[in-house]
């Protein structure tokens, strides 16, 4: 199982916001994250924490892109943590070799063709809303059933649009539009998520749902729910803590 290290380049990320905002900060993380042995480096210039604002595209171009060219020297892969197709496509540019789009192309109506077109690994998460609306959307009468149907649309609407079978990987999206529950409910059958036939990436670090009001303070529930995952067939889990994840594995 891999780990992706999670950089934020955000003023307003719910674990670390501001803590990478800066070009040299962030570059100094993502090569911290490196040296601790992430697998894959995930830049994000965009909060999607609950009832977050977005950006506009210029900027969240300016927050990951020259952080991305500088951080594909130190040889592992980048990806890019984003719902625009144009900040996609300037991430690959970049160097960037992995698209993961926590809107499974729900945001942004070209985003599917062009991972198509720039033919690298694309990542689609399951998702009903943007973060101002996305804790009203929390309402399912069969969860799991329900996220692996929508998750599906969104695997037919990648293949058709082009995305190699063999370039696609899921997200079923712990903590977007799901409720403290939902999220267990996930974990316990994540092995379904396994037998859809694609690479799971698990994104569950720090959320609210393992307990406390400090994200910080989750991080020893973060390396526990980790050290489950790994039993499962999982791909990857997406984490800010490096060290602690890997040694854990």
């Amino acid at each position: 199982m891999l780990v992706m290290g999670i950089l934020n380049a955000t003023p307003d990320s719910f674990a670390d916001g501001g803590e990478h905002f800066t070009y040299p900060d962030a570059v100094d993380h993502g090569l911290k994250l490196i040296a601790e042995g992430a697998d894959i480096i995930d830049v994000g210039g965009e909060s999607t924490r609950p009832g977050a604002e977005r950006v506009s595209p210029a900027e969240e171009e300016r927050r990951v892109i020259n952080v991305i060219s500088k951080l594909v020297d130190a040889g592992k892969p980048i990806s890019i943590d984003t719902m625009r197709a144009s900040t996609a496509r300037a991430a690959v540019i970049a160097g960037a070799s992995i698209i993961n789009d926590v809107s499974g192309g729900l945001a942004d109506a070209a985003m599917l063709d062009t991972a198509a077109e720039l033919k690298v690994p694309y990542i689609a998460m399951h998702w009903r809303g943007h973060s101002k609306e996305m804790n009203n959307l929390a309402v399912y009468t069969n969860l799991v059933d329900e996220v692996i149907a929508e998750l599906n649309l969104r695997i037919e609407a990648a293949l058709s649009a082009g995305v190699s079978k063999s370039n696609l990987i899921i997200d079923p999206g712990i903590g977007f539009a799901k409720q403290p529950a939902d999220n267990w409910a996930i974990i316990e059958e994540i092995q379904r998520f396994v037998a859809l036939g694609y690479p799971v990436l698990v994104g569950a670090s720090r959320k609210r749902f393992l307990g406390g009001d400090d994200p910080t303070a989750r991080e020893a529930a973060t390396v526990a729910l980790t050290k489950q995952l790994s039993q499962s067939g999982i791909w990857a889990v997406r984490v800010h803590g490096v060290a602690a994840n890997k040694a854990v594995l």
